[in-house]
Parts: C-alpha cells; structure tokens; sequence
C-alpha cells in the first residue's frame, strides 16, 4: 500500500488537507549517492520534503492566527506516489474509498472533514487524481509547475494552479542571451505539450532578436524516465559549437537527463534551466564538472520570514511522529533523539537541527513549489473564512455544534479570492487575473566533496522598463571554463564597422561571412546586413565605418596644374603679343607684308585672346564664367580658324582676298552660340564621383550637342583650310606659305580629334585641364608654325628680310626653321 504519514495537528474543530506527492523513490546505483544503512529500501526526497515543512508551516501560521479561522484549525494527510503512471490512483482511492477497492459512485469517507487536496509537483500526478476528484467536486490545488492542460476547466471543473504561468519566461531567457550576446544556442526539450508550446515561443523570439537555434533536440519523456543510457548518442550533439544549451522540462525531466549527461565532461558550456533539479541526488562530487556555472530561472517571490526558524526548530523530539524527519536525523546527522536507538545510534544533541545538515543536501530556503503550497494553505483558509462569514450571515449557528458542510461549497469562493499573504505577495486563483511571473537567476557554485551554494545573481521582471527588464550581477557568476571571461557563443564571429554580413548558403542566417563595404558605402555597426552608401556630398574613411564630408574644390590658381597652364597661358599671350610688337614694328619689310599684312594682325590678335582663354576655365565658377567659356573659345578660335583660311586663299587668289570670308564665318558661329544659351545655356553644376573626398565646382555645357557642334564648325573650318593649303603647297616658294599652313591645320585637326575621346575619358578638374590644354597646344601650333620662322628671319637673319634674300635663299632657311621647330615642338 502507498506509504502515508500523518501529523497530530487536530483539534477538536479541524479540517484536514490529503496531501499527494512523491517523497521517495526506488534506489537505483545509477543515482545512488547517499551511505544508506541496510534497512532502508528507499531512499527520501529531501527536496520534496521540504513540501511538507511548508505545509506544516503554514498551517500553524495560520492555527496561530487569531483574525484568520476563528475557533477552527487546519491538519493534513500525507499520500505517497509512486513515480509509476499506474500506481499514481492507489492514494487517492485509498483516502476516498479507505481501501485501494473501488465501488462505483460510493464515498466511505462522507462524514470526513477534508476540504481540499493538494497535488504535485508532478503534472501525472495533479491530472490523474484531478479526474478522480472531480467527480466529487472536491477542490484541488496544484504546486506545480503551471500547465496550460490543466486550465482546461471543461476538463478539470475542481483544479486550480497555484503556479504563476511561465509566459515571460522565454522573455527572460531571450534577454539573458542578448546581454551576453549569445546568438549560437542548442535546445534540450522534454517531448510534450508544454515543451512544443516552449519551443514554439522561444523560435519566435530568438528570431526577432536574429539569434539561431544550433539544434533541436525533443526528448520523449518516457525515454529519459527508463531508458537514460540511449542518451549516448546525443552526445556528439552537445559537444557541436554552441556554448550555450536551453534545458527545458519539469524538474523530474531535469533530474534524470542531467545525471545522465553529466557522464560527459563539458567544459565551456553554459546551460540555461527552467527549474531547479535535485543537486542533492548526484552522484559526482567535481568542483569542475559538465554543468559547473548552470544558470536557472526561478520564479521570484517574497521572503518568508519565519520559515528558515521553523526548520531550525524542526526534529524529531517536536514532531515524534514525523518518521521522515527521524530518518533525516538518522541518515545525515547519524544520531537519534529515541531512547530506544541509543544502542545503534548517538544521541542527537538537543539544538540538533536540520539546519545542520550542508546547504547541498538540504535546501532551508524556501522553493518555489514550496513557497505554490504555502500560498495554497492560505488561500483555502481565507476560502474558508469568507465562506464561514458568509454562511453566519445567512443562518444562525446555536449550541456550539459543528457547521457541516461539503467541500463542493467552496468552489464560488475560490474562484473570486484574491488576497496579499504574510510576504506582501498577491494571490489569486482565477488565472485571468495571475500576473506575470518574475524570475530570480540562480547559480551554483561548487566546492570539494559535493558542497553546492546556490547564488542569486540577477533578476528578470516584465514590469521593467524596455532595456531594463533584466539586472545580472556578472561579477557572482561561475562560469564552466577555465578562465574569467564570459562564454562565447556564436556560429560565426561578428562583422566589424566596415564590413557587411553575406549569409552561407544553406546554414542558419547567424553563420556569414564578413565582406567589406563597396566604395563609398559604410557600416557603423556590428552584423550589419547592408552598407549605407554616402551622401553626395559626403565619402567613405578609409576604414568605411564613418562618412565625412567633402571638400569643395576646382581648377584653381592654388592647384599646381591650374597654376601651370595659367602660367603657359600668360606666357603665350605675352609672346603672341611681342610678336605683334615686332610684325608691326617691321610692317615695311617683305615678310611682313608677305601674305596680307592686316590678316596677319587679326591672327595675332585673335591668338592673344586664345591664349588668355583659358584663364576663363581657371578658378571658382560663376555663371559668368560658365557662358564664356565656351562662347569666348567658339568666336575667338573661329576668327583664327576663318583668318587661316584667308591666308590660305591670298596665296591661291595672288593676295586678293576675300573680305566677307572672316565675317561670315564669326557670323555662322555667333549664331549658334546665340541659339545655344538661348536654349540651353551652360551652368554651375558640382562632380562629387570624380575625386574621392572631393566635390568638384565645374561648369556644366548645358547642351552637349550645341558644344559638339561648335567644336566640329571649328573642326570643319580647320578641315577646310588644311584642304586649301594642301592644294596650294606646289606654288613658288616665295612668298608661299601653304606648307606651313598645311602642317598647321593637320596639327589642330590632330589636337582637337583627340581632344574628344579623352575628353570623354577623364572626369572633374583633369577634364577642364585637358581642354584647356588643348587650347593651348594648337594656339601655339599656330603661332609657332606661322610665326616662328618669320621672326627667326626679322630677329636673327634681317639680311634675308629682303626681296633678294627671298628669292635666292627662302628654301633653306624653312628647312632651318623646320628643324627648330621640331625640335621645340
């Protein structure tokens, strides 16, 4: 028969409590961990006897109680259940029926005065005996933890959960991984209804935060309970790369997964519970061993003051008829307080206490489940005390003789108390109304021969502010490595500022690889999916974690190679315009007046204004300087373009040159320049991708056909008078200078044809210095060319600057010339 224990807590007006829980088990050398003397054939559950001083403590909390149960007093039975599914019924049969016989729709306990019984902490348990016991409506509580099947109250009409229920849970475990940044985590979950719903809920939530689940492992229950050695194969499961392992299930599921685990030695690991297990039944005694530094959520509640003083007073000489507690005594401290053990064993001193025993081996702080049992205790009494005032309201008591009543009454009660007990804590029965529970983080630290001493080291409420729901102490953590840093866990090492995550084909989004941010495109944050690229007006650093803001620049008289052409401009300019001095300080000789006098000094004219050209390019932009730029290069090079030609048809026409040919020309030209900025002209504009740092102030053509159509104009007259020089080469030598003319034209033909695919191939302030130094390498073509060999004549041989010089000795002073010219050129 199921083994059962009774506490002389009568009265003679009390109500009893059955108490149904499991406080022994069958021995096995497996978990055998205590020197038990011979006799004993089982072994206690210190953990689950701790249940039983909660009740007894509550109980006389509440006998004592002068304001609560007036005239009345509580007591308890104590019903052991085996850990078997089958033999789960025997103790509630046997408290209904006295016997383990069942007759159908019979009581023999009609006149007994229990009013509630409680059930737990297994699930098993509180389900079985919840269907037994509704068919009576008698009223169950269950210490437990909370289980969404039992609230099914179509099912278990009687049942109520003194357990808070666990949805901020998987907050607090989601939490703690984010302050510890530990995206890489194994999950260990028992294989039922809560662990599926448990699963479910911590997917959803590690997804939202981008922390992966290494590997899923969904453990039937039945197979941990009697077949713990097939865990081998799971074993190269737990040694994979995650450093952090959820343990998920009831605190039996715990106990027998992670004796059989601890078999392994892990170290590095970190393992995340949801309850607390029986440290007390192991049977390895490392101060290092698999779960050193294990990190358990426990429901957080109020402080029972007076409950660590009870069990300090608790021993067999108070309670004689406490065959456990005399067990206790026997088994640990080896001393008896009865007479008639002295023989066998020592006398138990008379403070001896169970507070004697090491805090591994029984726990004087109160539990969760205990503290789930001490608030059942009161809320039956306040149950029954607000039923009892109301039924003294509703009739009238005489003689003193007992208000008989059944249990079946207090269901209307139970349902709408609410009350704060001796903690200041609120407890409820009606699951609507329950608050979220908050959950204290423990750990263990380890010391030799098996000693435990379990540490709050943080906390986790959903009442916090966001970011503030969870407080840890890091510095009172234990961890299971060998050095002080805290455990890492990830799949893939995190990505720096400046580098983008790039997934792995195939793996979970938390393994990547690192790859560096593109050109002015920056991260500046860890694990980012996508650089941002910069604004316009900003760039990269060279690290790309960061964008600064670009410098204005141009082509400026600061810069060296603005400074250097606008130095070649000037020069060219200046010289162009000593040759001017020199033709016409010279205009009476034979070369001067050779080929058009007047042509001659519009060409020198117009060369000097293509030469300072170029200072239009050179400096900040305006919009001023914007439209003449290219108004300005269009006329000034379409004179001299038009003047060369001139020149070219004096020596075909003998000197008679036409006089409308220069102005036509500018004409034609100033005409398209005018239906280009009427339409549209050019404009300030920035480059901010040429130069890396740099935004560019360059001036926008507008109109990109209307430049290529000035230009190719300038190309076509240029094309024109290379023909007509071409033609004209074979004339007497004389005063014939389509040679040059010819070599001329080829060369600014030459410059401006290559202009254009460079042109194109260059960007920012290259861009403006190539054109500008296209204007002055065929300006300086022509001046060269043209011009060179005649002040050579003028300058250095004036004897030859005469119409005999001419004739006899022209031909070999151009080859002199030529040689010169080449070599400068």
């Amino acid at each position: 028969s199921p083994s059962s224990l009774f506490l002389s807590l009568y009265s003679p007006f009390t109500l009893a409590f059955p108490f149904f829980l499991s406080l022994h088990f069958s021995v096995s050398t497996h978990f055998l961990s205590l020197s038990l003397p011979p006799p004993f054939l089982s072994l206690l559950s210190l953990r689950n006897y701790q249940f039983v001083l909660a009740m007894d403590f509550a109980i006389e909390e509440i006998n004592k109680n002068p304001l609560l149960l007036q005239n009345m007093s509580l007591g308890f039975d104590i019903y052991n259940v085996l850990h078997t599914e089958w033999r789960t019924l025997e103790p509630p049969f046997f408290w209904l029926f006295l016997s383990d016989k069942v007759v159908p729709n019979y009581n023999c306990r009609r006149e007994s005065k229990s009013v509630a019984a409680l059930t737990g902490p297994s699930r098993i348990t509180s389900a079985h005996t919840g269907t037994l016991l509704q068919l009576y409506k008698i009223p169950q509580l269950t210490f437990g933890p909370f289980d969404p099947i039992l609230s099914d109250h179509d099912k278990f009409t009687s049942l109520y959960q003194m357990a808070p229920k666990e949805t901020s849970l998987v907050l607090g475990m989601v939490s703690l991984m984010l302050h510890f940044r530990w995206t890489w985590v194994g999950l260990f979950i028992s294989e039922d209804h809560r662990g599926f719903q448990i699963l479910s809920d911590l997917r959803e939530e590690m997804d939202k935060h981008r922390i992966c689940v290494a590997f899923v492992e969904m453990i039937p229950v039945s197979t941990v309970s009697f077949f713990p050695k097939t865990w081998s194969k799971h074993h190269q499961v737990i040694k994979s790369s995650a450093n952090v392992i959820i343990l998920y299930g009831d605190s039996d599921f715990l106990e027998v997964l992670m004796n059989t685990l601890r078999e392994i030695l892990m170290t590095g690991k970190v393992w995340i519970l949801n309850s607390q297990w029986d440290v007390i039944r192991s049977h390895i005694h490392l101060i290092l061993d698999s779960f050193h530094g294990q990190l358990i959520f426990s429901h957080h509640h109020g402080d029972i003051s007076g409950f660590r003083n009870f069990i300090q007073s608790a021993n067999p000489s108070k309670y004689p008829d406490d065959f456990y507690l005399v067990s206790l005594f026997l088994v640990f401290l080896n001393c008896s307080f009865s007479e008639s053990q002295c023989g066998t064993y020592k006398k138990c001193p008379h403070n001896a206490s169970l507070t004697w025993l090491p805090g591994n081996r029984f726990e004087t702080a109160m539990s969760e489940e205990s503290y789930n049992i001490y608030n059942a205790v009161y809320a039956v009494a306040h149950t029954l005390h607000e039923m009892l005032l109301h039924q003294i309201q509703m009739q009238t008591v005489g003689n003193g003789k007992w208000m008989v009543f059944s249990p079946s009454q207090l269901h209307p009660f139970m349902k709408s108390i609410q009350f704060n007990n001796p903690a200041g804590d609120q407890v409820t029965l009606d699951e609507q109304r329950k608050l979220e529970a908050e959950y204290d983080i423990l750990n263990f630290w380890n010391f030799p021969e098996g000693l435990r001493h379990k540490v709050k080291v943080g906390k986790f409420s959903p009442y916090g502010l966001h970011g503030q729901q969870l407080s840890l102490h890091e510095d009172l953590i234990e961890w299971n490595s060998r050095t002080l840093e805290n455990p890492h866990s990830v799949c893939s090492e995190s990505c720096g500022p400046g580098f983008r995550n790039s997934p792995q084909q195939g793996k979970a989004p938390c393994c990547f690889d690192c790859i560096p941010c593109p050109d002015n495109e920056i991260s500046n944050g860890t694990d980012m999916d996508q650089c941002v690229k910069c604004a316009d007006h900003q760039y990269a650093n060279r690290d790309k974690n960061h964008c600064l803001q670009k410098s204005v620049t141009f082509l400026g008289y600061e810069d060296p190679l603005g400074l250097a052409l606008a130095c070649m401009a000037v020069i060219f300019s200046v010289l162009t315009a000593a040759v001017l001095v020199v033709f016409m300080k010279h205009r009476d000789t034979p070369i001067v007046k050779a080929n058009n006098r007047a042509l001659t000094y519009i060409l020198l004219i117009s060369l000097t204004f293509c030469f300072l050209c170029p200072l239009l390019f050179i400096g900040r932009p305006s919009m001023a300087t914007c439209i003449l730029q290219q108004t300005t290069f269009g006329i000034v090079f379409t004179v001299v373009t038009s003047t060369v030609m001139a020149k070219t048809l004096t020596v075909i026409l003998a000197f008679n040159t036409p006089n409308y040919l220069i102005p036509i020309c500018t004409l034609i030209q100033l005409t398209a320049c005018g239906i280009w900025l009427g339409t549209s002209p050019p404009f300030i504009d920035t480059d901010t991708n040429s130069e890396h740092g740099h935004i560019i102030i360059v001036c926008n053509k507008g109109s990109v056909v209307a430049f290529y159509c000035i230009l190719g104009y300038l190309i076509f007259l240029a094309f024109g008078s290379f023909t007509v020089a071409f033609l004209a080469r074979n004339l007497p030598d004389t005063f014939n200078e389509a040679t040059f003319l010819t070599f001329i034209m080829l060369l600014f033909c030459s410059v401006w044809i290559t202009f254009l695919p460079v042109y194109h191939s260059t960007k920012g302030r290259v861009m403006v210095a190539v054109e500008v130094f296209s204007i002055l390498a065929s300006s300086a073509g022509i001046l060269g060319f043209i011009f060179g060999p005649k002040c050579y004549i003028i300058l250095l041989r004036p004897e030859r600057n005469t119409l005999y010089g001419f004739r006899n000795k022209t031909h070999s002073m151009y080859n002199e010339v030529l040689k010169l010219n080449s070599c400068v050129y």
